[in-house]
């Protein structure tokens, strides 16, 4: 235990004392004191204990490679599973933080037809749903005081899953601010069929030029007017000429 002792004006004052725990978490406990030169009739010194929690560290890729060569962070990418295939950093770790949803009830389906035609269309993204054994997983194969590295495609699957390993007391994580989408080629170290930057690009996004907007807004057009007018659509279709 060490105390270190603060002198502040008339005549009070206050010291620390810091208790590193012996246990594989190695906790550190703050432990705030005051006390008073003249002493209070009836009433004992104040005393506040708060306890110093990680937090998760918020990098750019560059950062991020700094803390992976030099730092010994692991990678931990929690992207889905066609992202992950797509373009990885080598020799990462993955556990995803959403799976594929193979449900079949009547809401599931309907739901899973809708994103299919249209971010499944369009990003080639498949429909999922959270993972329910993401942190028990993580659990399994990383001990509590791990430096992890954790990645996804813009960000924001990273941060939630960064921020349910806080929870579940890992004590060093770290995330990519905005993704793998803005590492440049060369930043890490990638196995795959394209570029890190580029595994969140599939479907008919990536046809190149102006094709891709006409035609991605040709088929939203058309798949809602069919979709919502049936009848009306019918006739034009009746209207069409058949050659």
């Amino acid at each position: 235990m060490t105390h270190i002792k603060f002198n502040t004006m008339a005549g009070t004052g206050f010291y620390t004392s810091c208790l590193s725990s012996s246990s594989n978490l190695g906790t550190c406990w703050l432990v705030l004191k005051t006390h008073s030169a003249r002493a209070v009739p009836g009433k004992l010194p104040g005393r506040r204990r708060l306890t110093i929690k990680a937090e998760v560290e918020y990098v750019n890729a560059e950062k991020a490679k700094e803390l992976v060569e030099v730092d010994g962070y692991t990678v931990l990418d929690v992207r889905d599973k066609t992202q992950f295939e797509r373009a990885r950093i080598k020799s990462c770790y993955h556990v995803p933080l959403f799976v594929e949803n193979k449900d079949n009830d009547p809401g599931t389906i309907i739901k899973r037809t809708l994103h299919n035609n249209f971010s499944g269309l369009f990003f080639g993204l498949p429909f999922t749903k959270p993972n329910p054994d993401f942190v028990q997983s993580v659990k399994s194969q990383f001990p509590p005081e791990s430096k992890l590295l954790v990645v996804c495609q813009e960000g924001l699957r990273s941060a939630a899953a960064a921020n349910k390993l806080e929870e579940a007391g890992f004590l060093n994580i770290a995330c990519i601010t905005s993704g793998l989408q803005t590492a440049k080629p060369g930043t890490f170290d990638s196995v795959g069929s394209t570029e890190l930057e580029n595994a969140g690009k599939a479907g008919l996004v990536t046809i190149q030029g102006k094709i891709s907007t006409v035609l991605g807004t040709v088929l939203v057009c058309a798949y809602l007017f069919i979709t919502f007018f049936p009848e009306q659509a019918e006739k034009l279709f009746q209207m069409a000429p058949t050659g």
